[in-house]
C-alpha cells in the first residue's frame, strides 16, 4: 500500500485594521503576526517528506505556502478549488451585536442556515475540497503534500470526511490559524485525520481570519 498524507494548513493572521469579513476580497495580506507563523509552520515541517505545496490564489494563503515551498525547495502550485467560501456578507463587519447583522435589510439573507443561504453551500464547498485533497494526493502519492487554504473550507471539508452535518456553529471550529489538518491516505482510502497547532491556539470568532 501506498501512504500518502495530505496536509491542509489554513494561512496565518492577516492585516485586518477594521475588522471586515473580507473573504474573497484582493489586497488582504498577512500581518507581522502572520509572516512568523508562516515560517514557524514551515520550520515545523522542515523535516517532512514534503514534495508538493499547492496554494489558494488568494495572497494571504500565497504568502503561507511560500516559507515552506521555499524550505522544501519546490513552486507553489494554485488550485482555484482552495479559495475562500463566498459570501454576501463580504466587505461588511459582521460580529455578533454589530455590523451588519443589526440591519433588517440584511436579514433576508440569513433565513437558511443550513444551506446557508447567505453564502456557498457547504457541500459545494466539501466536494470543491475535496476535489483539491485528491489532486494534491496523486501529485505527492507515497509522500506528503501541503494544501493552504482558508478556515470554513478546511473545516467544512472534515466534517463531510467524518461524516458529520455540514451546518455548524462557527464559533466551535476546530481550525486555529496556522494550524494543520493533516489526512492520511492508504491509497485512495482516507485512513486517519490528524488535527495540530503548531504556532498555538487561536480564537475560531476572529472576524474574516
Amino acid at each position: 500500500m501506498t501512504r500518502t498524507v495530505v496536509h491542509l494548513l489554513r494561512h496565518g493572521e492577516v492585516y485586518n485594521p477594521n475588522g471586515i469579513l473580507y473573504g474573497r476580497l484582493p489586497g488582504f495580506r498577512l500581518s507581522g503576526a502572520g509572516q512568523q507563523q508562516a515560517k514557524l509552520v514551515a520550520e515545523h515541517l522542515n523535516e517532512r517528506d514534503i514534495t508538493h505545496v499547492v496554494a489558494s490564489p488568494l495572497e494571504r494563503a500565497q504568502q503561507t505556502a511560500r516559507p515552506l515551498a521555499d524550505s522544501h525547495q519546490l513552486e507553489v502550485a494554485v488550485d482555484d478549488r482552495l479559495i475562500e467560501s463566498g459570501n454576501k456578507f463580504e466587505g461588511l463587519k459582521v460580529s455578533v451585536g454589530d455590523g451588519a447583522l443589526r440591519s433588517p435589510r440584511h436579514w433576508p439573507k440569513l433565513y437558511n442556515p443550513f444551506r446557508p443561504s447567505w453564502g456557498e453551500a457547504y457541500l459545494h464547498i466539501a466536494h470543491r475540497m475535496l476535489g483539491a485533497v485528491h489532486r494534491a494526493r496523486v501529485a505527492a502519492a507515497g509522500h506528503e503534500a501541503v494544501c493552504v487554504s482558508h478556515q470554513l473550507p478546511i473545516w467544512t471539508v472534515r466534517r463531510f470526511l467524518e461524516g458529520r452535518r455540514m451546518w455548524h456553529d462557527p464559533r466551535r471550529r476546530q481550525c486555529s490559524l496556522a494550524s494543520l489538518t493533516s489526512l492520511v491516505f492508504q491509497d485512495e482510502e482516507l485512513v486517519r485525520i490528524v488535527y495540530s497547532e503548531p504556532v498555538g491556539r487561536t480564537d475560531p470568532r476572529v472576524t474574516g481570519a
